[in-house]
């Protein structure tokens, strides 16, 4: 009994930690979808082909990507391709092949300078 109430409370109790991270659903200051990915806030941006996300930190200001390398997986139906992303700036920038369809798949990899990686996936504004 002792160890379900611990387990009940650890739950109840990490929420609002997890919670203060989450970007779910979330707009970010250019009005594309958010997410945590290796440490900073990504937003993606989609327009006909070129693909940008924007860095920003936990305060919400904009991070130099120099060093930043990634990749953006685009699933559309049973299309599906790989796109590298370079830095630029403030953002990793990349450009497709054809242009992005509404709705896909963007699975976002992402490694900083400092050498920490994470992944993000989107639904293409």
């Amino acid at each position: 009994m002792l160890k379900a109430i611990f387990i009940a409370a650890a739950v109840l109790l990490s929420g609002p930690a997890l919670a203060q991270h989450a970007h779910d659903n979330q707009k970010g200051p250019n009005g594309g979808p958010m997410e945590d990915v290796a440490g900073v806030h990504a937003e993606l941006l989609v327009s006909g082909q070129a693909v940008t996300v924007n860095v920003f930190d936990e305060a919400g200001k904009p991070v130099d990507t120099t060093g930043y390398t990634g990749s953006a997986m685009i699933v559309s139906g049973s299309d599906r391709r790989t796109l590298p992303l370079a830095a630029s700036g403030n953002a990793l920038t990349g450009q497709a092949a054809a242009p992005i369809a509404k709705g896909a798949v963007v699975t976002l990899v992402i490694k900083t300078a400092a050498g920490k990686s994470g992944q993000a996936k989107f639904s293409a504004p």
